[in-house]
This record gives structure tokens, C-alpha cells and sequence, in this order.
């Protein structure tokens, strides 16, 4: 899988492999929701409980989330609603402010030649071309995401209203 450089090589970004053991998209989903959330919020990583962070799935990119907000269930700032979403809400206690984060569907989707292409893969029956044209088109589509920004990945809304209590 094809993850820009620009990210692999940041040292969050290497934490959060650390944590998790692999690099994965999931991860990378993680890693970008958080930094946007990060940054939207103009806060740094959680000391206690004055950031919250609530996922919606309990996939990958969860451990990104951990890692870069510090939000964790032992501090009582890390909620996971299992809503089967690839969705992301993150709170400033202490100005209020909260923004939701929910992936775009078309981001996994996958064209046809590059399905087919794959399926020869995992077969073990793509020639040498095949496997060429492969990398090319995934490598190309997943280039195109990234290179767009967060707002390619994530719609994104800013919420009003209440967050979790402190624990």
C-alpha cells in the first residue's frame, strides 16, 4: 500500500506505527483525522482531559488517534461508539469547540481494471506487466487522495453542543 513519504517519514507518524506494528491505511486514516482535528482545534496532544476524542469503529485508526491526541479510556477521554463508521468527533473542553470527521465512501473504492488486477495478484497469475500496471494505478489513485488534503478524505462539520463529561 502506497502512503507519501511526507507522512511515513514524520516522526509522529512513526510513533504511531510503533504503536500499532504495521503501517496500514486504517493508520493513515487515523493519523490525518487527528492531525486536522489537532490543528482545527488549535490544541496540543492531551496532558489530562481537556481533549476528547470519540471514534466510531474500533479499526486501525483508532491507535493513531491515541497516540497523536493522547486521548485514552484510562484517562476518560476516549469514547468508542460502535456505530460501524469511519467516523471521528473531537472536543476542546476548554474552549468548546468540536468537529466531526466522517471518511468519504468513495476513498476505498477501488476502479475495475485495478480490482481485476489485484485479484490476479493474490492469485498468483499477474505476469511482471501486470503487476507494473498495478503499483502504477494504485499508487496513482492513492497519490491523488493525499496530494488533495484532508477534505478529500474526511466530510467535515463542525459541531455545537455538549461533550462527554470529564471522568
Amino acid at each position: 500500500m502506497y502512503i507519501p513519504e511526507e507522512i511515513t517519514s514524520r516522526s509522529d507518524y512513526r510513533e504511531c506505527v510503533k504503536f500499532h506494528g504495521h503501517t496500514c491505511m486504517g493508520l493513515t486514516i487515523g493519523y490525518l483525522a487527528a492531525k486536522f482535528a489537532l490543528e482545527h482545534l488549535e490544541v496540543k496532544r492531551a496532558v489530562d482531559e481537556e481533549l476528547v476524542a470519540i471514534v466510531e469503529n474500533d479499526a486501525c485508526c483508532c491507535d493513531a488517534v491515541q497516540v497523536l491526541t493522547g486521548c485514552t479510556f484510562g484517562k476518560g477521554n476516549f469514547f468508542f461508539k460502535d456505530h460501524g463508521k469511519m467516523a471521528f468527533t473531537f472536543g476542546n473542553r476548554s474552549t468548546g469547540k468540536s468537529i466531526r470527521l466522517v471518511l468519504k465512501s468513495y476513498v476505498f473504492d477501488t476502479p475495475e481494471e485495478e480490482l481485476r488486477l489485484r485479484e490476479l495478484l493474490s492469485s498468483g497469475q499477474a505476469s511482471a506487466d501486470e503487476i507494473k500496471r498495478y503499483e502504477e494505478i494504485s499508487e496513482t489513485r492513492i497519490r491523488d487522495l493525499f496530494n488533495a488534503g484532508p477534505g478529500n478524505f474526511f466530510d467535515i462539520k463542525q459541531l455545537a453542543g455538549p461533550l462527554p463529561p470529564a471522568a
